[in-house]
């Protein structure tokens, strides 16, 4: 079981650290015309999906000896526009490059969203989630 640690700096604006002791700030600045001085809670959930389904993409093709040479994820979530701001969908898109193959690569995103991505798997009852992907040579 992982635990964070949570700590309140000032006003509006914390400070997170992962159960391995890595950090991440999160706020914004207190005033009406705020600026966001560290990430948005609602995008460490879009970070949390993305990554964790990355990570499990790699994994996998990496054990399927698939020549992946690089991976960027985009991940976009719609949200309600009054509180408490619920997702309503989120949408995951992998640039793939390298000479993999499309079927491993969707069997791959099918495996994580469905079986191995625990941020997607506790996500989906509530929260429709969609992938797509490109591979560039």
């Amino acid at each position: 079981m992982g635990t964070i640690t949570l700590r309140w700096i000032e006003e509006k604006l914390m400070m997170a650290s992962d159960s391995n002791g890595h950090s991440v700030v999160i706020g914004r600045s207190p005033e009406q015309q705020f600026e966001w001085e560290g990430v948005k809670p609602s995008d460490l959930l879009l970070m949390a999906v993305a990554s964790c389904s990355a990570y499990d993409v790699v994994e996998i093709l990496g054990k399927q000896r698939e020549p992946l040479e690089d991976l960027k994820v985009f991940c976009t979530g719609d949200q309600n526009s009054a509180p408490p701001y619920l997702f309503t969908k989120i949408h995951i898109r992998f640039i793939v490059k390298g000479q993999v193959n499309p079927e491993k690569l969707e069997r791959a995103i099918r495996l994580s969203e469905d079986k191995y991505c625990s941020v997607i798997c506790t996500l989906r009852p509530g929260v429709p989630i969609t992938s797509e992907f490109e591979i560039i040579k």
